[in-house]
């Protein structure tokens, strides 16, 4: 047999080498990198997951807490953004409420990226872009595209199958680096356990009246546009949903939290606390399967001409034209659904109302796009540019 010569295997490990360095260092830069969020007029406070979890401190797990106080003593609102940095709806809607919001009445905790390790990882099998940038008046804002789960540099190894604590019941084994299934988590567990526990514990300790999480979905998944709710919830996201569509004239159904799948947030934070849990859902053609290249622009206009034919056929859950459904839809309506839903519990309970100002709805975000009411971090205050 004819030996390789030497030459050979030096160029052949080189070349390698040079492909690793190529499509690793794009991956590295978008690990390295930062978002920014200017902290408001009605942010008194900063804190971090880990100072409800101390475990998490200096981990990639570990988040910034917004708080924003009222003069007013009331009632409290936790609201939750890129539980799946995949779909950053959440993310865009709750940086804009920690950077616009004033409370007159109660508090607001406020956390924009929940699973920062999901938001350190990306999907580059599937084509999708590793940044997003949204236009301003002072120029394009960039944001990370992440990930559906925890990155695995972060928490590893996966188990064969995931169990969930402490309902025992048998997930998938992604499902561990999942922070909408690892609810309500564990303080001794995997990382993305004590996120949920960490979170858990913000709502125990701090009496937390209601607990609002961001998402997104399929426009070909039957649980999409809409608010999910468990019992306990059920009355108020009713009413949430009838007053959007009756004075802003969008659609936000109902559904309800199954008693059966544990780990998700509308069930396990009501089952395990007294806070009441809602999960909002936009529409992101982004995510649907059949679509042309998986393309900033279509995340940001979602627009396409496969799920246009599909809608023709009703192969859709929510209407879909030429329009399609951008980014301001999508952010508007987390936004005005996230308001009427601390609305709708004020009237019910005077003695606990939350009362939040200058937060744009839905019709002022599709006016007047998203990067309209985002401040420009170069001109802030270095103490109030946030990174993560």
């Amino acid at each position: 047999m004819k030996k390789v010569s030497s030459t050979f295997k030096i160029t052949a490990s080189a070349m390698v080498l040079a492909l690793l360095v190529v499509g690793g260092w794009p991956l590295y830069r978008h690990r390295a990198s930062s978002m920014e969020v200017v902290c408001g007029p009605g942010v008194t406070e900063i804190l971090m997951l880990s100072d409800f979890l101390p475990d998490l401190r200096n981990t990639a797990a570990d988040t910034p807490v917004f708080v924003l106080s009222g003069t007013e003593p009331g009632g409290s609102a936790l609201i939750i953004g890129n539980t799946h940095a995949n779909e950053p709806e959440g993310l865009l809607a709750a940086a804009l409420i920690v950077e616009n919001a004033v409370v007159k009445k109660g508090t607001l905790y406020v956390i924009p990226c929940f699973n920062r390790s999901a938001s350190l990882n990306t999907r580059p099998g599937e084509g999708y872009p590793v940044y997003f940038s949204v236009e301003t008046p002072w120029g394009k804002k960039k944001f990370r595209m992440g990930n559906r789960d925890a990155s695995p540099l972060d928490q590893w190894p996966d188990p064969d199958v995931y169990i969930h604590f402490p309902e025992k019941q048998m997930l998938s084994y992604l499902d561990i680096r999942n922070t909408n299934r690892t609810w309500p988590g564990r303080h001794n567990g995997m990382p993305m356990e004590q996120v949920t526990f960490a979170a858990m514990e913000l709502l125990r300790n701090h009496k937390v009246d209601l607990a609002i999480d961001l998402h997104g979905a399929e426009t070909m998944f039957p649980v999409t546009n809409c608010i999910v709710a468990p019992e306990k919830s059920m009355r108020i996201a009713t009413l949430a949903a009838l007053t959007v569509k009756a004075v802003e004239g969008f659609e936000s159904h109902v559904e309800s939290s199954p008693e059966k799948f544990r780990g998700l947030s509308h069930r396990e934070i009501g089952d395990y606390s007294d806070t009441l849990p809602f999960l909002l859902e936009a529409p992101i053609p982004f995510l649907d399967q059949p679509t042309g290249p998986k393309s900033e622009q279509l995340f940001l206009d979602g627009r396409d001409e496969f799920l246009l034919s599909l809608s023709r056929r009703k192969k859709l859950f929510v209407s879909y034209d030429e329009s399609g459904w951008p980014l301001e839809r999508r952010v508007g309506q987390h936004l005005s659904v996230s308001l009427e839903i601390i609305k709708q519990y004020s009237r019910r309970h005077p003695g606990r109302a939350i009362i939040v100002e200058n937060v744009p709805r839905y019709s002022e975000v599709v006016e007047k796009g998203i990067g309209y009411y985002f401040q420009n971090p170069a001109t802030a205050k270095k103490e109030k540019v946030i990174t993560f």
